[in-house]
């Protein structure tokens, strides 16, 4: 079986778009799957063991409006256990944090938070999220920014590296930089080239601002879990699932800071609901990825997935 790809996976590049109607048909079975006994599962019986994580992340396609109402759901069931949580976005900026702080603290909604913070901008598809924070708020869980500059993350794309920074840019990433990560370059090389654009000469360079975002969220995730703020808590990461796919990106950097750290890995499935625009699928190319290349990653690519019956194609 071969996977096929025409979609640009990194939010560094571009995003989807959703099929009109095709999520949310009601004929369609979903189930949730854990990835490691190869079952389907019940979702109190997830919940209980996501309950007792100290991490969950929750990769996303980041357009698919199905992922969103699923996180914002999780987000209330946990709640609903007693579990302390706080919300860690990936789709905000850490300078951003002062604007989240006020939300949190409600002197601001959602919508003064998006102007105060430029966030239609910044992060196309932004009002998605409203759910999920709107949720947080009603249910007095604080939300932190994870995501560094984009500016930056651009930055070490053109210079071609994180070393190759400048000082004043290269001072916003954390100190701490693994570059040597052969299993998840492996897996990004494979899946950037649905870029048109891409060349195996700009495939390093994009591989490391990947690397980049990744530690960046990684330490102001680290960072919190250790501050009095962050003791007790949960963590819910709502980011794209290629920071997080098979354990790699985020969540390893997360348990090379925190050795000890109870993770699980959510992911949602797509599909055949996302629909690329014609600017899109001009910046797109068809690419094979293989089981014999997927197997030599050696390890699930989540704890648990949320399958959703393939949209049928019209007639």
């Amino acid at each position: 079986m071969m996977q096929r790809l025409r979609i640009p996976l990194l939010t560094l590049l571009v995003c989807g778009m959703v099929a009109p109607g095709s999520a949310d048909d009601p004929c369609r079975c979903a189930l949730w799957i854990d990835l490691y006994r190869g079952e389907p599962v019940a979702h109190t019986e997830m919940l209980d063991d996501l309950a007792a994580a100290r991490v969950v992340y929750l990769g996303e396609r980041h357009t698919l409006n199905r992922h969103h109402r699923i996180q914002a759901a999780v987000l209330e069931d946990l709640a609903d256990r007693g579990v302390q949580l706080v919300v860690g976005l990936e789709q905000m900026e850490a300078n951003q944090q002062p604007a989240l702080d006020r939300f949190n603290l409600g002197a601001i909604d959602f919508d003064g938070l998006a102007k105060s913070t430029d966030w239609g901008r910044r992060w196309r598809g932004y009002d998605q999220y409203r759910p999920l924070l709107e949720t947080a708020r009603r249910l007095d869980i604080p939300v932190i920014a994870l995501n560094a500059r984009a500016e930056t993350i651009r930055q070490v794309f053109r210079s071609g590296g994180i070393d190759k920074l400048p000082p004043d840019l290269r001072g916003e990433l954390p100190a701490e930089v693994d570059l040597e990560d052969p299993d998840y370059e492996k897996t990004l090389r494979m899946q950037m080239m649905v870029h048109a654009s891409v060349d195996e000469g700009m495939l390093r360079s994009m591989v490391e601002a990947q690397i980049a975002r990744d530690e960046a969220m990684a330490a102001i995730l680290a960072d919190y879990l250790k501050s009095p703020a962050g003791q007790g808590r949960t963590a819910l990461v709502i980011c794209g699932a290629g920071h997080v796919a098979y354990g790699l990106g985020t969540a390893a950097r997360v348990e090379r800071r925190l050795p000890e750290i109870r993770q699980r890995i959510v992911l949602l499935s797509e599909s055949g609901d996302v629909e690329l625009s014609p600017e899109e699928t001009a910046m797109a190319r068809e690419i094979v990825i293989t089981h014999e290349q997927l197997r030599q990653i050696a390890r699930p690519i989540a704890d648990y997935l949320h399958a959703k019956e393939p949209a049928r194609a019209e007639e």
